[in-house]
């Protein structure tokens, strides 16, 4: 395929491609990436790879969320889940369903592909990611349908959060913030980065 390289090159700086040379279609028929590969806007951007912060904090709020939603079977929260919708195909760092959204299959187990946006999009900004391309991905799934988005800063001990067509919002230290209104989880900012502290 002639573009082939440029494709390669492109997803090997995390820079986009200039133009739209692939359609949403041809860019699910690549082979995925480590780390994944998203398209937004015809563009391909690839994600940075996780380090110690980011993968903690992965870990520890889907595991928070999983223990109050899980049982009840009100939602679930999948780190790094391909979500395709619109012409768009993105991996949010934690993508959260309401139950009722989730693709089951006849046998109960989980269907392998989310053709719609998550109900809640969490992304834990690395040190190299654009906040501005970060914050257009979180906006793209609201736009989509998407109720709710948490863009977390490490460095600045801050959770910007999207909702609806209200401007995002800045939250720190005891800021109470929003989740999906099924679950029962009061949570405020410095809840989230004391997640960190592992001992």
């Amino acid at each position: 395929m002639a573009i082939a390289s440029e494709q390669i090159k492109s997803l090997e700086t995390s820079q986009p491609l200039n133009s739209k040379i692939l359609s949403i279609t041809e860019f699910l028929a690549l082979p995925e990436t480590k780390p994944a590969s998203e398209y937004i806007d015809g563009q391909i951007y690839q994600k940075p790879m996780p380090q110690f912060q980011h993968s903690a904090f992965q870990v520890e709020i889907a595991s928070a969320i999983n223990l109050i939603g899980k049982p009840q079977k009100l939602a679930f929260a999948f780190p790094e889940l391909r979500c395709n919708f619109s012409d768009i195909s993105i991996v949010p760092d934690i993508a959260v369903m309401r139950w009722a959204n989730i693709p089951f299959l006849e046998n109960k187990r989980v269907a392998n592909v989310a053709p719609i946006a998550p109900d809640w999009t969490i992304e834990i900004l690395s040190p190299d990611q654009s906040p501005l391309r970060v914050m257009s991905k979180i906006s793209a799934a609201i736009t989509n349908g998407s109720e709710l988005g948490w863009l977390i800063s490490p460095a600045q001990d801050f959770i910007m959060v999207f909702q609806g067509d209200r401007f995002p919002e800045k939250m720190s230290g005891q800021d109470v913030l929003p989740v999906l209104d099924i679950l029962n989880w009061r949570v405020t900012v410095d809840d989230v980065f004391n997640l960190l502290c592992l001992e």
